[in-house]
């Protein structure tokens, strides 16, 4: 990757909508050229999927919440691995090194479905040991990628 690769990952980031003569414009680069860049971008991973940005509010997803959660024994990982991330609340997932052993990023559309979820769902899972939820109050910045 180069500047330019950068340059294109940014307009793209902005709007994945964005065509290749739009991004050509941007970077100083014809559309073919453009259009290989992307091409090949894809190709190698680095661009792994399009989508798109909800707005969470607008979806009746008003609750954000942080979920620290602690497993009891190493064969209950690939099931809980499994299970929670087949729910679709559950925005992003991370494995973690320290006192606890993931971190989920849910969102749900009051206190109440966060209650359902902890008690009906996260603790429902074989080897679920403790969790300890944060909920957000205000989110400043919130990319999709860096």
């Amino acid at each position: 990757m180069d500047t330019i690769d950068t340059a294109i990952l940014n307009c793209l980031k902005e709007n994945g909508r964005a065509t290749a003569s739009e991004i050509s414009k941007k970077v100083r680069l014809s559309i073919p050229a453009v259009a290989e860049r992307i091409r090949k971008l894809e190709q190698n991973s680095i661009i792994q999927k399009y989508t798109v940005k909800l707005d969470r509010k607008q979806t009746g997803k008003n609750l954000l919440a942080f979920v620290f959660v602690n497993i009891d024994k190493t064969e209950h990982i690939d099931a809980f691995r499994r299970q929670i991330t087949d729910l679709p609340c559950v925005l992003e997932c991370h494995h973690l090194a320290g006192t606890y052993d993931y971190l989920l990023k849910v969102s749900v559309s009051d206190t109440a479905a966060l209650e359902n979820f902890l008690t009906n769902m996260l603790k429902k899972i074989d080897g679920v040991s403790s969790s300890n939820t944060f909920i957000t109050l205000t989110t400043l910045k919130e990319e999709l990628n860096c």
